[in-house]
């Protein structure tokens, strides 16, 4: 088994494996989102008990996130992503054969966490690339978690639709042991980069966020912005029920296909970071979302002002995603994956804001409220950008 050194470089069989196995891990979150009025027939929950589905399976991702993360830089990388596709692939079984609500609730909670292997991948993939190649490679994983989100939903609905949503669940089962088996044949050694107790591990984390004034800027305006990408899609299936669309989930679905260009994107885009810099890529990446928002204000009555707004939403996101989670795990190379910890925390809690705000906004104002959240939030990490040094 090879063991990977700092900057020395990454196989690109070993790259191309993370970016698929974060893409198969990252799906388990989403597969439940077009199941949920499937699953709430066949077990006999009520509306609000089949959306706790999703609400306890994201909860599970931010307790891993928290809690899991952080521990890449303490104990072996590879047992502990070996520990959670077991842990995928036992309760995605218990998903699939659950008959009471909270079962399906316990073992979505549990999945959830186990579904944060990407984020212990993308640190790898910055703290063992060359230093040239550190935001390209960052961004080939990304590549591939965000076509495991774009995936999920489609493939999820059409395997519900045709063979009910516990072959779903099955399928994704049979998957992580797949992948299980995966890693264990191509998974190297890592060294862990922290020495000490789990409480010291997590102090540390707490001194790096007072003490890194970059990690806190990138973090705070990358999840500005992923608060207003979210806004168009927590309020998407409210303005297409509405008149002149009059369309259902089906076309919800569709337009979620447009999120392919922000993983295209991604692929290509983090040989340039370097070149142009972490700033203006944000700068860019802000303009880009006020831009969208534009698009989707001005032209929100046709399919192909939706459909220009998502793609350009997409692309903004990406613009600072990638930049700014690339440049939290280089500012501290030998605490990767607790700056990754920071990061994603951060922007998690920028989309569950961005959500809630939009939703106000619809209340409010319909879809005018939407676009006024959705470029407010973008406006605000632009804000951020220009008000710093970094």
């Amino acid at each position: 088994m090879i063991e990977l050194q700092p900057d020395k470089g990454i196989p690109r069989r070993l790259l191309f494996m993370m970016a698929a196995m974060a893409g198969l891990t990252v799906a388990n979150l989403y597969y439940n989102q077009p199941l949920l009025e499937l699953m709430r027939a066949d077990i006999g929950m009520g509306e609000v008990e089949a959306n706790m589905v999703t609400v306890v399976t994201q909860a599970g991702y931010a307790m891993g996130l928290c809690l899991i993360i952080p521990l890449g830089d303490l104990w072996s990388r590879r047992r502990i992503i070996v520990t959670c596709m077991v842990g995928a692939a036992l309760m995605t079984a218990a998903i699939a054969t659950a008959t009471e609500a909270w079962v399906l609730w316990a073992a979505s909670l549990v999945m959830g966490a186990c579904s944060v292997v990407p984020q212990l991948f993308m640190p790898m993939a910055g703290q063992y690339s060359r230093p040239a190649d550190k935001a390209r490679n960052i961004g080939c994983v990304l590549s591939g978690l965000l076509c495991g989100i774009l995936a999920s939903r489609v493939v999820s609905g059409m395997v519900g639709q045709w063979l009910g949503w516990r072959t779903m669940f099955a399928v994704a089962s049979v998957a992580m042991v797949a992948s299980l088996a995966v890693i264990l044949a191509m998974m190297p050694a890592m060294k862990p980069n922290f020495s000490g107790s789990w409480a010291q591990l997590m102090a540390s984390v707490g001194r790096m966020v007072a003490g890194s004034g970059r990690i806190r800027v990138c973090s705070v305006r990358a999840a500005l912005g992923f608060g207003s990408m979210l806004s168009v899609w927590s309020c998407m299936a409210f303005r297409l029920a509405a008149e002149p669309f009059c369309a259902g989930a089906d076309a919800v679905g569709a337009l979620g296909l447009c999120g392919v260009a922000g993983a295209m994107v991604a692929g290509g885009m983090g040989r340039l970071v370097g070149r142009f810099g972490v700033r203006r890529f944000s700068v860019a990446g802000a303009v880009v979302l006020m831009g969208a928002w534009a698009v989707a204000w001005g032209f929100d009555g046709t399919y192909a002002g939706l459909v220009v707004a998502i793609i350009l939403i997409d692309i903004g996101l990406q613009c600072l995603q990638l930049s700014n989670q690339s440049a939290c795990m280089i500012e501290v190379p030998d605490a990767a994956n607790r700056a990754n910890t920071i990061f994603m925390t951060t922007y998690f809690v920028g989309g569950a804001m961005g959500t809630m705000l939009s939703a106000l906004g619809w209340n409010m104002a319909g879809w005018d409220g939407v676009c006024a959240v959705g470029a407010l939030l973008a406006a605000a990490s632009l804000v951020v950008t220009l008000c710093s040094r970094y």
